[in-house]
C-alpha cells in the first residue's frame, strides 16, 4: 500500500443537513473536468486490460443532487457516512443521505442494446412458487405498486438474494437494497423489515419505470442512479450496471427457443 503524504478530509455534515460548501465547490471542480475524459474511458479501459489492468479498482460516486465524483475506494464511516479516497490522495467524507450509487467505473466492451422485454411490468395476479421467501409480502408490494410480482421478486434475488439483513459495501440495506436517501425518504424507521423495505423498494422502481417509459432503464436508473441514465442519455455503458439489468431481466421474463415468454422463476439462476 502506498502512504499518503498528505490527506485531506471534508466533513459533510449532519445526515440531515445539506451538503457543505467545502463539498459543493469541489464536487463542482472535479464535475467540470468530468465530461473531457468520458469519452477516453473505453480505450483506457482496453490499455488497462492489455497492460494487466489497473492497480486498484475504479468507482464512480453518484450523489442525489445528480454530481457524479470518481474515487478510488469507498466504505462505510461511523455516523452514517461514507469514505471517500481520491485520485489525487485526499479523502472526502459525506453522509450516506447524499449519495445515490456507487459504481464500478468499467465500461462493457462493444456494448450491445438492451431491448425492453415481452413481459410488462405491471401487476399480474401471479403465484410465486412456494419456495419463495416472502412470497406473499413481495405479491403485497407489487401489487401497491401495480408492478408483476415475478419482476419485484427477480430484483429481491439479483440484489440480496432473499437475505433481509444484507448490507453492502456502501450502506444500502435489506431485500431491494435501498440506500438511506431512499428509505429515509420513504418513511422507513427500518429498512430491514420486510414489508417495509418491499414496500418503499417497488415504489422507488414504479416512479422510475414512469420516468423512462422503459423498464430496462429504469432498472439502470435503480442500480447506478438515474443522473447517470441522464448523462449516458440512455442505457449507461458500465459493465456492473448493464450485468444488473440483464440479469434481472432474465430471472423477470426468460425466453424459451421459440420465442415466447415462459413461466419466470426467481430460483433461476445464470
Amino acid at each position: 500500500m502506498r502512504a499518503q503524504s498528505q490527506e485531506a478530509t471534508h466533513e459533510a455534515g449532519l445526515a440531515d443537513q445539506p451538503v457543505s460548501p467545502s463539498l459543493d465547490s469541489r464536487l463542482s471542480t472535479l464535475n467540470q473536468g468530468c465530461c473531457r475524459w468520458q469519452s477516453l474511458r473505453l480505450a483506457v479501459a482496453l490499455l488497462a486490460v492489455l497492460c494487466g489492468g489497473l492497480a486498484r479498482a475504479q468507482y464512480l460516486a453518484v450523489f442525489t443532487d445528480g454530481r457524479v465524483l470518481a474515487v478510488t475506494s469507498a466504505r462505510l464511516a461511523e455516523g452514517e457516512r461514507i469514505r471517500f479516497e481520491l485520485k489525487s490522495g485526499g479523502v472526502l467524507v459525506a453522509p450516506l443521505t447524499r449519495l445515490e450509487s456507487v459504481i464500478e467505473d468499467t465500461l462493457e466492451p462493444a456494448p450491445e442494446p438492451v431491448p425492453p422485454p415481452r413481459c410488462p411490468p405491471e401487476f399480474v395476479d401471479q403465484a410465486l412458487p412456494d419456495a419463495t421467501p416472502f412470497r406473499g409480502e413481495i405479491v403485497a408490494a407489487s401489487r401497491k405498486a401495480d408492478l408483476h410480482p415475478w419482476l419485484i421478486a427477480a430484483v429481491v434475488e439479483v440484489e440480496s438474494r432473499y437475505n433481509r439483513w444484507a448490507v453492502s459495501r456502501v450502506g444500502a440495506r435489506g431485500l431491494m437494497q435501498l440506500m438511506p436517501a431512499v428509505w429515509i425518504d420513504g418513511g422507513i424507521a427500518d429498512p430491514h423489515s420486510v414489508r417495509a423495505n418491499l414496500r418503499v423498494g417497488s415504489a422507488h422502481l414504479r416512479a422510475l419505470i414512469t420516468r423512462y417509459k422503459e423498464l430496462p432503464l429504469a432498472l439502470a436508473a435503480y442500480n447506478a442512479g438515474p443522473a447517470v441514465v441522464d448523462r449516458a442519455g440512455g442505457m449507461p455503458p458500465y459493465r456492473e450496471t448493464r450485468e444488473f439489468v440483464r440479469r434481472v431481466l432474465s430471472r423477470f421474463c426468460p425466453f424459451d427457443s421459440s420465442g415466447s415468454a415462459s413461466q419466470p422463476s426467481p430460483k433461476n439462476r445464470l
